[in-house]
Protein backbone atom coordinates (compact mmCIF):
# COMPACT_ATOMS: atom_id res chain seq x y z
CA UNK A 1 0.00 0.00 0.00
CA UNK A 2 2.78 2.14 -0.80
CA UNK A 3 0.33 4.62 -2.11
CA UNK A 4 -1.26 5.45 1.21
CA UNK A 5 2.14 5.14 2.78
CA UNK A 6 3.01 8.03 0.32
CA UNK A 7 0.60 9.99 2.61
CA UNK A 8 2.64 10.43 5.85
CA UNK A 9 4.80 12.90 6.30
CA UNK A 10 8.31 12.09 4.17
CA UNK A 11 10.24 12.47 7.61
CA UNK A 12 8.65 9.71 9.29
CA UNK A 13 8.49 7.04 6.67
CA UNK A 14 11.58 5.23 7.60
CA UNK A 15 10.68 6.47 11.80
CA UNK A 16 10.70 3.08 14.08
CA UNK A 17 9.52 5.03 17.18
CA UNK A 18 10.54 4.41 20.29
CA UNK A 19 11.10 0.45 21.03
CA UNK A 20 9.81 0.23 24.91
CA UNK A 21 10.63 -2.33 26.77
CA UNK A 22 7.30 -4.29 25.93
CA UNK A 23 7.40 -4.21 22.67
CA UNK A 24 10.68 -4.99 21.98
CA UNK A 25 10.04 -7.90 24.20
CA UNK A 26 10.24 -11.08 22.03
CA UNK A 27 10.49 -13.99 24.03
CA UNK A 28 8.59 -15.10 27.30
CA UNK A 29 10.42 -14.93 30.73
CA UNK A 30 9.49 -15.53 34.28
CA UNK A 31 11.70 -13.37 36.33
CA UNK A 32 11.74 -9.67 34.27
CA UNK A 33 13.82 -7.20 34.75
CA UNK A 34 14.08 -5.27 31.66
CA UNK A 35 11.69 -2.16 32.87
CA UNK A 36 13.00 -1.03 35.60
CA UNK A 37 9.83 -1.59 37.16
CA UNK A 38 9.07 -1.62 41.36
CA UNK A 39 9.51 -5.27 42.39
CA UNK A 40 6.61 -5.17 44.41
CA UNK A 41 3.48 -3.55 44.36
CA UNK A 42 1.76 -0.41 45.55
CA UNK A 43 0.20 -1.33 48.92
CA UNK A 44 -3.22 0.27 47.43
CA UNK A 45 -2.82 -1.92 44.51
CA UNK A 46 -4.60 -5.20 46.04
CA UNK A 47 -4.61 -7.01 42.30
CA UNK A 48 -0.68 -6.17 41.92
CA UNK A 49 -1.96 -4.79 38.18
CA UNK A 50 0.02 -1.85 38.30
CA UNK A 51 3.27 -2.77 38.76
CA UNK A 52 4.57 -3.76 35.21
CA UNK A 53 3.87 -1.37 32.11
CA UNK A 54 1.10 -2.40 30.26
CA UNK A 55 0.79 -4.14 27.03
CA UNK A 56 1.33 -1.28 24.08
CA UNK A 57 -1.63 -2.73 22.25
CA UNK A 58 -3.20 -5.68 24.50
CA UNK A 59 -3.81 -8.32 22.32
CA UNK A 60 -7.12 -9.76 24.15
CA UNK A 61 -8.56 -6.34 23.76
CA UNK A 62 -7.46 -5.97 20.06
CA UNK A 63 -9.24 -9.56 19.45
CA UNK A 64 -12.71 -8.63 21.29
CA UNK A 65 -12.47 -4.53 19.36
CA UNK A 66 -12.34 -6.50 16.08
CA UNK A 67 -14.82 -8.39 16.40
CA UNK A 68 -17.02 -6.13 17.56
CA UNK A 69 -16.72 -3.94 14.78
CA UNK A 70 -16.26 -6.94 12.00
CA UNK A 71 -12.97 -5.65 11.06
CA UNK A 72 -8.95 -7.95 11.11
CA UNK A 73 -6.67 -7.15 14.12
CA UNK A 74 -3.98 -5.67 11.85
CA UNK A 75 -6.78 -3.15 11.00
CA UNK A 76 -6.84 -1.79 14.92
CA UNK A 77 -5.08 1.06 16.73
CA UNK A 78 -6.39 1.25 20.19
CA UNK A 79 -6.23 4.58 21.87
CA UNK A 80 -7.05 7.31 24.44
CA UNK A 81 -10.46 7.52 23.05
CA UNK A 82 -10.72 9.48 19.44
CA UNK A 83 -8.75 12.00 20.20
CA UNK A 84 -5.71 10.68 20.13
CA UNK A 85 -6.28 9.00 16.97
CA UNK A 86 -6.96 12.31 15.53
CA UNK A 87 -3.97 13.98 16.77
CA UNK A 88 -1.92 11.05 15.34
CA UNK A 89 -3.42 11.07 12.20
CA UNK A 90 -2.71 14.88 11.89
CA UNK A 91 1.02 14.61 13.38
CA UNK A 92 1.83 11.69 11.24
CA UNK A 93 0.53 13.33 7.73
CA UNK A 94 0.65 17.15 8.05
CA UNK A 95 3.88 18.79 7.55
CA UNK A 96 3.65 21.73 9.59
CA UNK A 97 2.79 24.98 7.23
CA UNK A 98 2.11 22.48 4.60
CA UNK A 99 -0.79 20.07 4.43
CA UNK A 100 -3.87 20.87 5.14
CA UNK A 101 -6.93 19.52 7.39
CA UNK A 102 -10.19 19.93 6.46
CA UNK A 103 -13.42 20.11 8.80
CA UNK A 104 -17.05 20.58 7.89
CA UNK A 105 -18.58 23.41 10.80
CA UNK A 106 -20.12 23.18 12.36
CA UNK A 107 -18.61 20.00 13.96
CA UNK A 108 -16.44 18.34 16.73
CA UNK A 109 -13.92 20.40 17.62
CA UNK A 110 -10.77 18.48 18.02
CA UNK A 111 -9.89 18.30 14.69
CA UNK A 112 -9.25 22.09 14.44
CA UNK A 113 -7.39 21.85 17.56
CA UNK A 114 -5.25 18.95 16.46
CA UNK A 115 -4.33 21.17 13.33
CA UNK A 116 -3.52 24.37 14.81
CA UNK A 117 -1.35 22.27 17.46
CA UNK A 118 0.66 20.87 14.29
CA UNK A 119 0.36 24.34 12.21
CA UNK A 120 -1.45 22.50 9.49
CA UNK A 121 -3.12 24.83 7.69
CA UNK A 122 -7.57 24.62 7.89
CA UNK A 123 -9.67 24.92 5.24
CA UNK A 124 -13.30 24.63 6.75
CA UNK A 125 -16.42 23.39 4.20
CA UNK A 126 -19.10 24.90 6.20
CA UNK A 127 -22.58 22.49 6.47
CA UNK A 128 -25.53 23.57 4.56
CA UNK A 129 -28.59 24.23 6.33
CA UNK A 130 -31.88 23.43 4.43
CA UNK A 131 -35.33 21.72 4.87
CA UNK A 132 -34.33 18.40 5.46
CA UNK A 133 -31.44 19.93 7.93
CA UNK A 134 -27.88 19.84 7.45
CA UNK A 135 -25.86 17.93 4.58
CA UNK A 136 -22.41 17.83 3.83
CA UNK A 137 -21.18 19.25 0.59
CA UNK A 138 -18.62 16.47 -0.72
CA UNK A 139 -17.99 17.78 -4.14
CA UNK A 140 -17.12 21.17 -2.44
CA UNK A 141 -14.73 18.93 -0.19
CA UNK A 142 -13.55 17.46 -2.92
CA UNK A 143 -12.72 20.89 -4.28
CA UNK A 144 -10.96 22.18 -1.65
CA UNK A 145 -8.89 19.34 -0.56
CA UNK A 146 -7.22 19.08 -4.68
CA UNK A 147 -6.91 23.05 -4.42
CA UNK A 148 -5.59 23.13 -0.48
CA UNK A 149 -2.89 20.57 -0.64
CA UNK A 150 -5.15 18.44 1.75
CA UNK A 151 -3.92 15.53 3.33
CA UNK A 152 -6.73 14.50 5.97
CA UNK A 153 -10.51 15.41 5.39
CA UNK A 154 -12.62 14.75 8.56
CA UNK A 155 -16.34 13.45 8.52
CA UNK A 156 -18.60 12.76 11.03
CA UNK A 157 -21.40 10.73 10.77
CA UNK A 158 -23.28 10.97 12.59
CA UNK A 159 -22.29 14.38 12.70
CA UNK A 160 -21.65 16.18 16.02
CA UNK A 161 -23.83 18.91 17.14
CA UNK A 162 -26.00 18.32 13.75
CA UNK A 163 -27.37 14.37 13.89
CA UNK A 164 -26.83 13.49 10.12
CA UNK A 165 -25.24 11.01 8.97
CA UNK A 166 -23.28 10.23 5.45
CA UNK A 167 -23.93 8.07 2.33
CA UNK A 168 -21.79 5.49 1.54
CA UNK A 169 -21.76 5.96 -2.15
CA UNK A 170 -21.11 9.62 -1.16
CA UNK A 171 -17.80 8.95 1.31
CA UNK A 172 -16.66 6.13 -1.18
CA UNK A 173 -16.80 8.94 -4.24
CA UNK A 174 -14.70 11.24 -2.24
CA UNK A 175 -12.36 8.55 -1.18
CA UNK A 176 -11.55 8.19 -4.97
CA UNK A 177 -11.53 11.60 -6.41
CA UNK A 178 -8.50 12.37 -3.33
CA UNK A 179 -6.78 8.98 -3.63
CA UNK A 180 -3.39 9.90 -3.68
CA UNK A 181 -4.21 12.82 -2.60
CA UNK A 182 -5.75 13.08 1.13
CA UNK A 183 -6.87 10.36 4.09
CA UNK A 184 -10.92 10.20 4.58
CA UNK A 185 -11.59 9.88 8.10
CA UNK A 186 -14.65 9.11 8.79
CA UNK A 187 -15.95 9.50 12.58
CA UNK A 188 -18.34 7.30 14.12
CA UNK A 189 -17.84 7.83 17.42
CA UNK A 190 -22.07 8.01 17.57
CA UNK A 191 -22.52 4.72 15.32
CA UNK A 192 -23.87 2.87 17.49
CA UNK A 193 -27.00 4.98 17.94
CA UNK A 194 -27.48 5.10 13.82
CA UNK A 195 -29.80 2.31 12.12
CA UNK A 196 -26.75 2.96 8.97
CA UNK A 197 -23.89 0.18 8.31
CA UNK A 198 -20.17 1.43 9.60
CA UNK A 199 -17.99 2.87 6.95
CA UNK A 200 -15.02 0.24 7.73
CA UNK A 201 -17.28 -1.96 4.83
CA UNK A 202 -15.66 0.25 2.48
CA UNK A 203 -12.09 -0.37 3.87
CA UNK A 204 -11.82 -3.61 0.93
CA UNK A 205 -12.02 -1.19 -1.84
CA UNK A 206 -10.77 2.52 -0.60
CA UNK A 207 -7.18 2.22 1.33
CA UNK A 208 -7.60 6.04 1.55
CA UNK A 209 -10.67 5.80 4.03
CA UNK A 210 -10.07 5.31 7.81
CA UNK A 211 -12.86 4.89 10.56
CA UNK A 212 -12.93 6.22 14.63
CA UNK A 213 -15.08 4.43 16.96
CA UNK A 214 -15.17 4.92 20.67
CA UNK A 215 -16.59 3.13 23.86
CA UNK A 216 -17.32 6.61 24.99
CA UNK A 217 -21.08 6.52 24.35
CA UNK A 218 -22.99 3.78 23.46
CA UNK A 219 -21.18 1.67 25.62
CA UNK A 220 -21.08 4.20 28.35
CA UNK A 221 -16.76 4.00 29.35
CA UNK A 222 -15.83 8.26 28.63
CA UNK A 223 -13.31 8.21 31.80
CA UNK A 224 -12.04 4.93 30.56
CA UNK A 225 -10.54 6.59 27.44
CA UNK A 226 -10.82 3.60 24.80
CA UNK A 227 -10.74 4.72 21.38
CA UNK A 228 -9.88 2.79 17.81
CA UNK A 229 -8.80 3.81 14.87
CA UNK A 230 -9.52 1.57 12.17
CA UNK A 231 -7.76 1.57 8.66
CA UNK A 232 -5.24 -0.24 6.33
CA UNK A 233 -2.63 -2.25 8.53
CA UNK A 234 0.38 -0.54 6.91
CA UNK A 235 -1.02 2.70 7.79
CA UNK A 236 -1.86 1.21 11.29
CA UNK A 237 1.89 -0.02 11.62
CA UNK A 238 3.39 3.05 10.60
CA UNK A 239 1.47 5.00 13.38
CA UNK A 240 2.07 2.73 15.88
CA UNK A 241 5.66 4.11 15.53
CA UNK A 242 4.35 7.70 16.58
CA UNK A 243 1.87 6.65 19.38
CA UNK A 244 3.02 7.27 22.97
CA UNK A 245 4.92 3.75 24.61
CA UNK A 246 1.75 2.52 27.23
CA UNK A 247 -1.17 4.65 26.12
CA UNK A 248 -4.11 2.05 27.74
CA UNK A 249 -4.03 2.19 31.30
CA UNK A 250 -4.07 -1.76 32.29
CA UNK A 251 -7.53 -1.08 34.48
CA UNK A 252 -8.60 0.46 31.67
CA UNK A 253 -7.65 -2.79 29.53
CA UNK A 254 -9.63 -4.90 32.21
CA UNK A 255 -12.81 -2.96 32.14
CA UNK A 256 -12.97 -2.52 28.94
CA UNK A 257 -12.90 -6.35 27.93
CA UNK A 258 -15.53 -6.92 30.54
CA UNK A 259 -18.00 -4.54 28.80
CA UNK A 260 -17.06 -6.08 25.58
CA UNK A 261 -18.21 -9.82 27.32
CA UNK A 262 -21.35 -11.09 25.76
CA UNK A 263 -23.50 -10.71 28.99
CA UNK A 264 -22.48 -7.06 28.72
CA UNK A 265 -22.93 -5.87 25.31
CA UNK A 266 -26.28 -7.44 25.26
CA UNK A 267 -27.12 -4.55 27.81
CA UNK A 268 -25.46 -2.01 26.40
CA UNK A 269 -27.55 -3.32 22.84
CA UNK A 270 -30.67 -2.82 24.98
CA UNK A 271 -29.45 0.42 26.43
CA UNK A 272 -28.84 1.66 23.02
CA UNK A 273 -32.26 0.87 22.10
CA UNK A 274 -33.82 2.27 24.90
CA UNK A 275 -32.12 5.62 24.03
CA UNK A 276 -32.94 5.44 20.35
CA UNK A 277 -36.57 5.44 21.56
CA UNK A 278 -36.48 8.38 23.61
CA UNK A 279 -35.13 10.66 21.36
CA UNK A 280 -37.39 9.86 18.73
CA UNK A 281 -39.66 10.38 21.73
CA UNK A 282 -38.09 14.30 22.33
CA UNK A 283 -37.88 14.69 18.65
CA UNK A 284 -41.60 14.68 18.42
CA UNK A 285 -42.35 16.43 21.79
CA UNK A 286 -39.50 19.29 21.75
CA UNK A 287 -41.25 21.52 18.57
CA UNK A 288 -44.21 21.66 21.17
CA UNK A 289 -42.50 23.32 23.31
CA UNK A 290 -42.96 27.53 23.51
CA UNK A 291 -39.85 29.07 22.28
CA UNK A 292 -38.25 26.22 20.28
CA UNK A 293 -37.65 27.28 16.94
CA UNK A 294 -36.64 23.92 15.18
CA UNK A 295 -35.41 20.55 16.40
CA UNK A 296 -33.20 18.47 13.92
CA UNK A 297 -33.57 15.11 13.70
CA UNK A 298 -30.36 13.14 14.64
CA UNK A 299 -28.99 9.57 14.49
CA UNK A 300 -27.04 10.62 17.74
CA UNK A 301 -27.85 10.30 20.96
CA UNK A 302 -28.05 14.17 20.98
CA UNK A 303 -30.59 16.65 19.65
CA UNK A 304 -29.73 20.09 18.50
CA UNK A 305 -32.19 22.73 18.74
CA UNK A 306 -32.88 26.22 17.75
CA UNK A 307 -34.55 28.71 19.92
CA UNK A 308 -36.35 31.91 20.02
CA UNK A 309 -34.11 33.20 23.06
CA UNK A 310 -31.58 30.32 23.67
CA UNK A 311 -29.97 32.24 26.87
CA UNK A 312 -33.63 32.13 28.45
CA UNK A 313 -33.79 28.45 27.65
CA UNK A 314 -30.21 27.73 28.57
CA UNK A 315 -31.10 29.84 31.96
CA UNK A 316 -34.05 28.10 33.05
CA UNK A 317 -32.75 24.81 32.01
CA UNK A 318 -29.58 25.63 34.23
CA UNK A 319 -31.66 26.72 36.72
CA UNK A 320 -33.61 23.26 37.12
CA UNK A 321 -30.15 21.59 37.66
CA UNK A 322 -30.18 20.43 33.86
CA UNK A 323 -26.97 21.03 31.93
CA UNK A 324 -26.87 21.10 28.16
CA UNK A 325 -24.42 22.21 26.09
CA UNK A 326 -24.40 25.93 24.70
CA UNK A 327 -23.97 26.32 20.93
CA UNK A 328 -23.71 29.59 20.34
CA UNK A 329 -20.18 30.10 19.42
CA UNK A 330 -20.42 27.37 17.12
CA UNK A 331 -20.63 28.42 12.91
CA UNK A 332 -24.08 28.60 11.84
CA UNK A 333 -25.59 28.03 15.49
CA UNK A 334 -25.85 31.70 17.00
CA UNK A 335 -29.30 30.05 18.85
CA UNK A 336 -28.90 26.62 19.38
CA UNK A 337 -28.40 23.96 22.12
CA UNK A 338 -27.88 20.68 22.27
CA UNK A 339 -29.13 18.28 24.40
CA UNK A 340 -28.23 14.86 25.67
CA UNK A 341 -30.61 12.11 25.26
CA UNK A 342 -30.61 10.87 28.93
CA UNK A 343 -32.53 8.71 31.09
CA UNK A 344 -36.91 9.15 30.58
CA UNK A 345 -37.00 10.82 33.87
CA UNK A 346 -34.20 13.75 33.20
CA UNK A 347 -35.40 13.77 29.57
CA UNK A 348 -39.01 14.62 31.37
CA UNK A 349 -37.44 16.99 33.32
CA UNK A 350 -36.09 19.14 30.20
CA UNK A 351 -38.81 19.09 28.91
CA UNK A 352 -40.83 20.36 31.61
CA UNK A 353 -38.38 23.24 32.33
CA UNK A 354 -38.56 24.31 28.87
CA UNK A 355 -42.21 24.15 28.40
CA UNK A 356 -42.43 26.92 31.13
CA UNK A 357 -39.10 28.68 30.69
CA UNK A 358 -39.89 30.87 27.69
CA UNK A 359 -43.37 31.67 28.79
CA UNK A 360 -42.20 32.80 32.34
CA UNK A 361 -40.20 35.27 29.85
CA UNK A 362 -42.95 36.51 28.22
CA UNK A 363 -41.84 35.37 24.67
CA UNK A 364 -44.33 33.21 22.52
CA UNK A 365 -43.12 30.82 19.95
Amino acid sequence: MSELLDLLRPDLRGFAGYSSARRSATMPATVWLNANENPWPNPADSDAHCRRYPEPQPQALRAALAELYGVSVGQLLIGRGSDEAIDLLVRALCRPGVDAVIATPPVFGMYAVCARLQNAPLIEVPLRDGEAGFSTDMAAIADAALHGNARLVFLCSPANPTGQGLAFDAIATLANALRGQALVVVDEAYGEFSAQASATTLLAEHGNIAVLRTLSKAHALAAARVGTLIADPALIAMLRNCQAPYPLPTPCVELALAALAPEALAITRARVALVISERERLLAALPGCAGVRRVYPSQGNYLLLRFVDAEAAFARLLAAGIMVRDMRAQPQLGDALRISIGSAAENDLVLAALGTSIRTAGVSA
